[in-house]
């Protein structure tokens, strides 16, 4: 994997770059569709690609090793293969899934001992195997077991599952280091740094997992519940430490302010289930603001979704037809308000890059961040 910078803004830290895989080009910042089990719910890898542009999704090791399993994905050739998507993907290590297990898991040095959600059974996740687990999936870009402390967490609570991630991350690295893909591609791994809203931490997280000198760096336990300025404070501090020259991904963020901010600070990756979860309850991002499309007043609205936003599923369907897909319980609410949020996020992100280009991103972004986060 190979990263560059193209341009920076002047009044930020906000970059425009691009990662290079075996798979394909990134160009960031950049927004990851999570495709969980190896699927972006109600989302056909074509519209994944044509209508909504994405240019890596995202799967999940804790679901994928769960079902369909590590049998099927080897014997299928990896994820790229048996999902039919031919572009960067990139694994979470499953961190966060045994975190929010948080009455069926049981956390040592070792690693961590878990139910399975679908039939009770007990696995176990250690640094080791996850790495293998990761290789056997086959993404472009896996990520370091580490665990996702809850918020609020006690300062020696957060100060020793940090210290526990980092021994964690030392074993990912001696691992994956010492193991080949298996499907003739190149992989990389990314570290994490955590340390929950703790400063101190934080700040000791990021120096540490910068010294493992990877090709690019995560960061998690954020956007766990805590304040949005405490996030924003949490990782201004982190991308002042984290090296300039690898791309920086911060996880499961976000709203469409919430990346915009961080764009600011200097993040370059994202991923979260908010525009498809929301997408699926009625609740449309566009650029002009957020719709609750099942609300009466777009019963004989028959403009389309989003004109501005371009794209086929925005601007052939009408407010009102959606509207009456989602009282009506069409399946085919949920691909339609799903392909257009997710071309909205899409969208956004290719916005910033631009505006980052030009020069005129940051009086964009507070423009921006007013204009996309109003209720209609």
């Amino acid at each position: 994997m190979k990263f560059s910078i193209q341009a920076t803004d002047s009044q930020s830290k906000a970059r425009a770059g691009e990662i290079t895989t075996d798979h394909g080009l990134i160009q960031t910042p950049i927004f990851m569709p999570v495709g969980t089990a190896g699927s972006v719910k109600a989302v056909h890898q074509r519209e994944l690609s044509d209508d909504v542009q994405a240019q890596i999704i995202l799967g999940n090791t804790y679901h994928l090793f769960l079902r369909p399993g590590l049998d099927v994905l080897h014997k299928a050739g990896g994820l790229h293969q048996f999902n039919s998507w031919g572009h960067p993907i990139l694994t979470d290590s499953g961190g966060y899934q045994v975190y929010s297990l948080s009455g069926t898991r049981k956390i040592k040095e070792a690693g961590v001992t878990f139910k399975s959600h679908i039939d009770g059974s007990t696995h176990v996740f250690t640094p080791e195997n996850v790495m293998d687990i990761q290789r056997t999936i086959g993404a472009d870009i896996i990520m370091a077991f580490d665990e996702c402390t809850p918020y609020p967490c006690e300062f020696s609570y957060a100060r020793a599952s940090m210290d526990m991630t980092h021994r964690w991350l030392k074993r990912c690295c001696e691992r994956f280091d010492t193991t080949e893909g298996l499907y003739g591609y190149t992989q990389t791994l990314f570290p994490i740094v955590q340390g929950s809203v703790f400063p101190e931490l934080r700040k000791q997280s990021a120096e540490k997992i910068a010294s493992f000198e990877r090709e690019g760096n995560a960061i998690g336990g954020l956007s766990v519940g805590e304040p949005a300025e405490m996030m924003y404070e949490m990782t201004e501090m982190v991308c002042g430490i984290l090296p300039e020259d690898k791309p920086r991904y911060l996880m499961g963020v976000g709203t469409p302010a919430n990346i915009l901010e961080t764009i600011a600070l200097g993040i370059d990756m994202f991923d979260c289930v908010m525009p498809t979860r929301n997408a699926r309850n009625g609740m449309l991002f566009t650029t002009q603001g957020i719709i609750n499309i099942k609300n009466e007043k777009w019963k004989n609205d028959f403009s389309p979704i989003d004109e501005t936003l371009g794209g086929y599923v925005s601007t052939t369907y009408t407010k009102a037809y959606l509207r009456h897909l989602v009282v009506s319980k069409e399946y085919l609410a949920a691909q339609i308000a799903s392909v257009h949020n997710l071309t909205f996020y899409l969208w956004l992100v290719k916005q910033a890059r631009e505006k980052i280009l030009e020069g005129t991103f940051y009086a964009w972004k507070n423009s921006m961040v007013e204009q996309v986060m109003r209720r209609l």
